[in-house]
């Protein structure tokens, strides 16, 4: 009987755990975010007082720091590398723990520009995803 070399068994490609692992512990293993949030929502950061003390480089931060430039859910998203899903459930937390407001998506009145400057901004965190 014929065996492949010892070399042969070894993965091409080292695996990545870190990235199936990092957006479970990110989440608390939570997929539902407790806020309505759709892709085309805007975000803005909230003035608090005190600032919250996460670790340096928190992803929690981040989203703070993004929501300056009141972006939507899916241009978070991609400037993070996060998954939909994560950024969703991150954000609903900041929005319930009053750092961040979810900022109604258009309604009847907005007019023909402010609909494709959202499809456009949209596209773009989509594209970038």
């Amino acid at each position: 009987m014929d065996f492949p070399p010892p070399d042969a068994w070894e993965p091409r490609e080292p695996l990545d755990e870190a990235s199936l692992v990092r957006p479970y512990t990110l989440t608390a293993g939570r997929t539902q975010s407790r806020v309505d949030l759709p892709l085309e929502a805007p975000i803005r950061t909230l003035q608090v007082a005190p600032a919250p003390q996460w670790p340096h480089g928190d992803v929690r931060a981040e989203i703070l720091r993004f929501g300056a430039e009141c972006p939507s859910v899916a241009e978070i998203a991609a400037h993070l590398s996060l998954p939909l899903g994560v950024a969703r459930v991150l954000i609903g937390d900041l929005v319930t723990q009053g750092y961040l407001r979810v900022d109604a998506t258009l309604g009847e009145s907005v007019s023909t520009d402010e609909r494709r400057e959202l499809i456009g901004r949209t596209l773009r965190g989509l594209r970038a995803l």
